[in-house]
């Protein structure tokens, strides 16, 4: 223990937050509070020390709870995470009032043996950002095993948070890296009986390159000097076999561009790399399913088919059947031809059933494969005994080889169908993916700053600050903005827009987007995963990955369901056994050459294959999976399906004013000075005071301002105005000092030495600013033609006001009509005053009006809804709609709304059209609709088709299902689900004509 030694991890609190208003100190406060829950460092300052210790003798959970329970008794230690299936504990802790050895011999003492890994060294941060990474997992067949590989992954250390999706075979982790990396996860998997492989994560220093041109142990060689001379990368990886190399690199350092460049150029061009796209994997991965699925089908078709012919239509030639009735041996040649035949498929091609069988009763579950397995056996264990029993007795009972053989050819042919069915509910994904233009055109300068080369490139190796060239009728590389050129860009493939919107220089570009006319050069300003594309294609991924609460029926029914299928199959066998053994049905029900036992076990035998665990798995993750790549198809996307489900019963919907109901676009309408200021110094001093406010309102006053003193005297192009405005505010705005922005007030500042207040009444009042009655009146009629007033106070007296109006929306009238006839209730919620908000309500056609809220008191307002248990949405542009988004039990974020407010939205309404709240609520009652019928499905195939298997009906109808027939009905259930789901892809959003019952002439 002597030679230890343990990396000190620098502590330190939380670097104090900049100065602002108190909204901005409670955020902070919650944030820190949130850290803490989600385990992160606890503030205050020391040294924190990170062993790695080896613990062998753990054999359950209960262990590792005894371990973990013995190390944080012990005073210092702060964190404590013990992995089972690793054997190895994780112990953060104070080296001033703990040692490494007090840990060992806490661990001992609770009865374990305990070991210091000698390479144990971590030096990660205490506040170490959560990674979020993707994986394929293979192997999965039933809600089952998703429950079996979640609860894996959230037991395993460091890991935050897990979800598995069944349709889509992938996997999300949220987890901590200085705990645990993606290796150990995908060995975690793999430990569980489950394929595993990496696809992304969050960290954007780590890529994967594929190679042409890697042949021989040259090549490796070549291939190994050229990245270890390279400075900024920290560590790669060669895979010869596969011809990739995994790279960690620091993009500080060295660009992604520079390390494909020097690849090439290093190999005097035999060695070309390329950027690997993980959607295009993940699509090669699913073909080749597919195709391993179909290979499969048609290798047990090839066999059983002539186990069919042999049994059904060979005994009906003459010459063929006195072939198959010759002896070889004891055994008949027929007999012996369809064991080795059905042999095959039973264990070579089904041997994927054995294995997945195997994996889920290790791990204490059960699913389909169990049940698959059970039938199949039970056939051609009996079918042997019955042959190898008649071949030394000469008594030959029948023999049901081919039941085996064309139950695992059936199972095989719905699984092959399931596969192709499922593809298709990731079609939304697939076309976004394709809006992605495969190179870009990189315009390269001189040292003079002189375009002198075009240069084609990966469009995956675009940086930010490239220069790209977009030619007409090829789609934009990145997200950008224009430097040279003009045009028009349909951009109705991202925002659902069907106008082509025109675009000159400063002017912003989305990656994915067409352009039409002209050529452009833009300035990539964001790429990768930073792209507006990347992050809609990110949002429906985890939309589609997450679970609606309805599922959890699902997987409990599934947890029990083969358990009760083979009770009732035992039960099946006893009850017709019994009472064909004490006469309770005539022998005649029997056929000659069967017996009691047989008629009895082939009753028994399609009970377990007739039932059906995965339809009921697949009824809602193929529905949410199908709905949010519809939704984003109609600009509408959603972030999990837990909105997805609460959205369907929405009673209230909470419309933010500013920027939602309105267009956002505050336009001052009136100016009026009450004091002997003249009307150009008054504008001038309201400018000065709201130049540095960052609030709309704030922006339309500048503008106003500028152009009352500068109209005619600005340039006439867009670059050129900017430029002048930036000279303008320089020069003639006056200096403010001691600003301060009130949040739902206005602002507040000196100029000059005194005090200026511009704001609402509140802000003037407060002070004790007196408004003379003429300026009350005029204001008065300014709120009552939905106008919001302006006051402006100058040294403690009132010096005039200004007038504001904020356009409609143009559908936001016939929206809030639409909802009202689909039973929704509209509330409008504003700071604005109770004059103002009243008259655009009453322009929208709404009722209830909350007025004068503050912008912390708007999730007061949501709660105060929700409390007699109603489902209350909101739609917010803001960052002070934020608070009340996330409250809220459906938060709908306008598109074109902050950053913040999106984030905390569950909607993203990407068209910043109020027509898609209308679609939103719609999508979500079709998909729950169409779920409803898909769990109808799936339990009244089930609830019908175990009793007939089971012959409830043959003792009226003498019509018994062959175990054969059974595997074929369970095998098209799941595809039946599936393709009810697929109907989903029809939806069309709903026409505003159709819900307001309007007639059209």
């Amino acid at each position: 223990m002597a030679h230890l030694q343990l990396s000190a991890v620098a502590g330190g609190g939380r670097p104090a937050a900049a100065g602002g208003g108190g909204d901005e100190m409670e955020d902070v406060a919650l944030l820190d509070s949130y850290d803490e829950e989600m385990g992160g460092a606890p503030p205050g300052g020391g040294e924190e020390e990170e062993a790695h210790v080896r613990v062998t003798g753990m054999t359950c959970s209960a262990c590792t709870s005894a371990v973990e329970a013995a190390v944080s008794a012990r005073r210092g230690v702060q964190r404590v995470a013990v992995s089972l299936l690793q054997n190895r504990a994780r112990v953060v802790f104070d080296p001033a009032l703990v040692k490494v050895e007090d840990i060992i011999e806490a661990i001992e003492d609770a009865g374990f043996d305990a070991e210091i890994l000698p390479d144990s060294v971590v030096s990660q941060p205490k506040a170490q950002k959560a990674l979020s990474a993707q994986f394929r997992i293979g192997g999965m067949t039933c809600a089952n095993c998703v429950n079996s590989v979640e609860g894996i992954l959230k037991r395993l250390p460091g890991v935050k948070g897990a979800v598995v999706a069944l349709a889509t075979s992938l996997g999300e982790v949220e987890y901590d890296p200085s705990v645990i990396n993606k290796e150990e996860i995908v060995q975690a998997i793999e430990d569980a009986g489950f394929e595993a492989a990496f696809l992304q994560s969050s960290e954007q220093d780590k890529v994967l390159l594929g190679l042409t041109g890697l042949h021989t142990e040259r090549d490796v060689n070549v291939l190994h000097d050229i990245l270890k001379k390279m400075v900024g990368l920290r560590q790669f990886e060669v895979n010869d076999t596969i011809s990739e190399v995994a790279i960690v690199f620091d993009p500080e350092a060295v660009g992604l561009r520079s390390i494909v460049d020097a690849i090439q150029t290093g190999s005097n061009g035999r060695l070309k790399a390329h950027v690997q796209n993980p959607y295009a994997r993940g699509a090669s991965n699913d073909a080749h399913e597919a195709s391993r699925m179909l290979y499969l089908l048609r290798s047990s078709l090839f066999l059983s088919i002539p186990v069919f012919f042999i049994r059904m239509v060979c005994p009906r030639i003459p010459f063929i059947s006195a072939i198959l009735l010759m002896r070889c041996g004891p055994f008949i040649v027929g007999d012996l031809l369809k064991w080795i035949l059905v042999s095959i498929v039973q264990f070579v091609i089904g041997k994927r059933f054995y294995v997945a069988a195997y994996r889920a009763l290790r791990h204490g579950s059960t699913n389909m494969d169990v049940l698959v397995v059970l039938g199949t056996t039970a056939s051609y264990v009996y079918s042997v005994c019955a042959l190898v029993y008649g071949a030394f007795t000469g008594f030959r009972p029948p023999i049901y080889f081919e039941t085996s053989a064309m139950i695992i050819t059936f199972v095989l042919f719905g699984k092959y169908l399931e596969v192709l069915a499922k593809g298709k509910t990731s079609d939304a994904i697939k076309k976004l993916v394709e809006l992605v233009p495969a190179t870009a055109l990189l315009l390269l300068k001189d040292k003079e700053g002189k375009y002198v080369e075009e240069r084609e490139i990966d469009a995956l190796l675009v940086q930010p600050g490239d220069i790209l060239k977009v030619l007409p009728g090829s789609k934009v590389p990145a997200d950008g903005v224009v430097v040279w050129g003009a045009s028009h860009v349909n951009e109705s493939m991202i925002t659902g827009e069907s106008a082509p919107i025109p675009k000159e220089v400063s002017s912003v570009v989305i990656g994915g987007t067409m352009n039409l006319h002209g050529v452009l050069h833009i300035q990539a300003n964001k790429v990768g995963s930073g792209t507006v594309l990347s992050q809609i294609i990110s949002l429906v991924e985890t939309a589609q990955m997450s679970k609606a609460p309805i599922q959890k029926f699902a997987d409990y029914v599934a947890s029990i369901f083969v358990p009760i299928v083979i009770t009732l199959s035992i039960i099946t066998f006893f009850i017709w056994f019994l009472c064909g053994w004490v006469g309770a049905y005539p022998n005649s029900w029997i056929s000659g050459t069967s017996n009691c036992f047989v008629f009895s076990l082939m009753f028994a035998i399609a009970v377990v294959v007739i039932a059906c665990p995965c339809a009921l798995g697949l009824a809602t993750p193929t529905a949410v999976m199908v709905a949010t790549g519809v939704g984003a198809n109609h600009g509408v996307l959603v972030k999990g399906g837990d909105a997805l489900e609460r959205a369907q019963n929405v009673n209230y919907v909470i419309f933010d004013k500013t920027g939602t109901l309105t267009q956002g676009k505050a336009v001052v309408t009136t100016a009026k000075v009450f004091s002997g200021m003249d009307l150009g110094d008054f504008l001038t001093l309201v400018a000065s005071a709201e130049a540095s406010s960052e609030h709309p309102l704030a922006k339309s006053i500048l503008e106003y301002a500028i152009h009352f003193h500068f109209f005619g005297r600005l340039p006439t192009s867009k670059n050129g105005i900017e430029q002048r405005k930036e000279e303008i505010l320089s020069q003639w705005l006056l200096e403010a000092e001691d600003f301060s922005a009130l949040p739902g007030k206005g602002v507040q500042c000196l100029i000059n030495g005194k005090k200026v207040l511009v704001g609402n009444r509140t802000l003037i009042t407060e002070n004790g600013v007196n408004v003379p009655s003429e300026a009350e009146s005029f204001l008065v009629d300014l709120e009552l033609n939905a106008k919001t007033g302006i006051l402006v106070a100058y040294d403690d007296s009132f010096v005039g006001l200004m007038g504001i109006t904020d356009p409609l929306k143009r559908e936001a009238a016939v929206v809030v009509e639409g909802l009202k006839k689909m039973g929704v209730h509209p509330v409008m919620l504003t700071g604005d005053n109770w004059r103002t908000a009243k008259a655009v309500a009453k322009e929208v056609g709404i009722e209830d009006v909350r007025a004068e809220v503050m912008p912390a008191g708007k999730a007061d307002v949501v709660r105060s809804l929700q409390k007699g248990g109603c489902i209350v949405a909101m739609v917010g542009d803001g960052i002070n709609d934020s608070p009340a988004l996330a409250a809220a039990d459906v938060g709908m974020a306008i598109g074109g709304g902050t950053d913040i407010a999106i984030e905390a939205a569950d909607y993203v309404l990407v068209r910043n059209n109020l027509e898609d709240v209308i679609t939103a609520i719609d999508l979500s009652r079709k998909t729950f609709s169409r779920i409803r019928w898909n769990y109808f499905f799936a339990m009244a195939y089930n609830v019908i088709a175990i009793p007939v298997a089971a012959g409830a009906l043959f003792p009226f109808t003498r019509l018994q299902m062959p175990p054969w027939l059974a595997g074929a009905c369970m095998a098209f259930s799941s595809v039946s689900v599936v393709c009810s789901s697929l109907l989903l892809r029809r939806y069309r959003k709903p026409r505003l004509t159709t819900v307001l019952q309007i007639t059209v002439e």
